[in-house]
């Protein structure tokens, strides 16, 4: 397959997708994640209605242990939250709102998803709110908290997060990027209280289905973490997993993914070729026509950070794949990968068959 002219010359921005470290050096960055694990778990986190969300959760704080790190800075003082704003979002008795950076609750914006699918064309505006969703910005009106939420998986993840954080103090722990455009923290959140079990909440909120694992540009910190504690839900269809608008997207249906443009998805398939451009961007492509099929593609400065992932994705012809992250238009639909937790090789985990997703894992339409 040719990519002559799928070079990025087409509007992006070759850099964009380059991690920025924080300048904020005030309290020195630790290796954190494995030994916090320990001392955390997520059994009990969840209402009293969810039992086996509860255990599916204390795993997946075992697995984020056993196989991930993550360098968050040292945990903050103890503040108390006063008021749950949405399903991501806390006030904090300093009037400090603290977003929960890597679990992006469902948001009634979601809702226009289906009227998109429904129509078969952009009914979701990517000019506006995507945008805002994608750098941890959802706008204040969207998700007030104040009973205009009509959309029932955030209704669920704003009492969610209210039941894990009622009668705890909070801890904020920070890497990357620190706050979005409103002023708002993007932060990790660990909830404590004298004789109980450290709670991460983003951890619990994946495990429990109330969220899904996401990064920004600047602040991709604890993605595989974030990502294994989201499967536990996924799987199951725990959740807002049980909600046909959160599936995981076929990426051989291109006009309903062009439809879901400016949202976050997760998206499936066969690449069909992979390759680096002259210009130094990679696409892995899942049709035979770029300028039409499904793609993803990754700036040369992500290639760069990571050299030997960047290497071994030229090698993922005929190799199924799940993808997450923003769909935007670039010629066809496409994904922009800014960490390398936004791929994962499904077919590894099914085994020898590359040709066939695992049984939980099955695209549908």
């Amino acid at each position: 397959m040719s990519f002559d002219g799928q070079d990025g010359s087409d509007g992006q921005d070759g850099g964009q997708g380059m991690a920025q470290r924080s300048s904020n050096r005030a309290r020195p960055a630790r290796r954190c994640c494995p030994a916090a694990a320990r001392a955390l778990t997520l059994a009990g986190l969840l209402t009293a209605a969810h039992p086996a969300a509860a255990h599916e959760a204390d795993n997946a704080a075992n697995d984020i242990g056993a196989g991930t790190a993550c360098a968050l800075s040292q945990r903050s003082g103890p503040r108390a939250v006063v008021r749950i704003i949405d399903g991501a979002t806390l006030l904090l008795d300093n009037d400090t709102q603290v977003r929960l950076i890597g679990a992006l609750a469902p948001s009634v914006l979601d809702a226009a998803t289906r009227i998109a699918n429904r129509a078969g064309t952009g009914a979701h505006d990517p000019a506006s709110a995507p945008q805002m969703v994608q750098a941890g910005q959802t706008t204040p009106v969207a998700q007030a908290g104040d009973g205009r939420e009509a959309w029932q998986p955030a209704v669920d993840a704003r009492e969610a997060l209210a039941a894990l954080v009622k009668g705890r103090s909070v801890q904020l722990s920070f890497s990357g990027r620190q706050r979005d455009r409103y002023g708002r923290l993007l932060a990790h959140v660990f909830a404590n209280a004298p004789g109980k079990e450290t709670i991460w909440l983003q951890g619990a909120l994946l495990a429990g289905g109330h969220a899904r694992a996401y990064g920004i540009a600047g602040n991709f910190a604890c993605l595989n973490g974030l990502v294994a504690a989201e499967k536990r839900a996924r799987v199951t269809r725990r959740g807002l997993w049980s909600n046909p608008i959160y599936r995981v997207r076929s990426a051989k249906h291109t006009r309903t993914l062009l439809a879901l443009r400016g949202t976050y998805q997760l998206v499936a398939g066969e690449v069909s070729a992979s390759q680096r451009a002259r210009s130094g961007w990679i696409y892995l492509n899942f049709g035979g026509n770029w300028r039409t099929d499904f793609s993803a593609s990754v700036p040369p400065g992500v290639s760069r950070a990571h050299p030997a992932w960047a290497a071994s994705l030229l090698d993922l012809e005929g190799r199924q794949v799940r993808m997450r992250g923003w769909i935007e238009r670039r010629n066809g639909p496409m994904i922009t990968i800014e960490h390398p937790g936004q791929i994962e090789i499904i077919d590894a985990m099914a085994g020898d068959n590359h040709k066939t997703p695992p049984p939980d894992e099955t695209v549908r339409k």
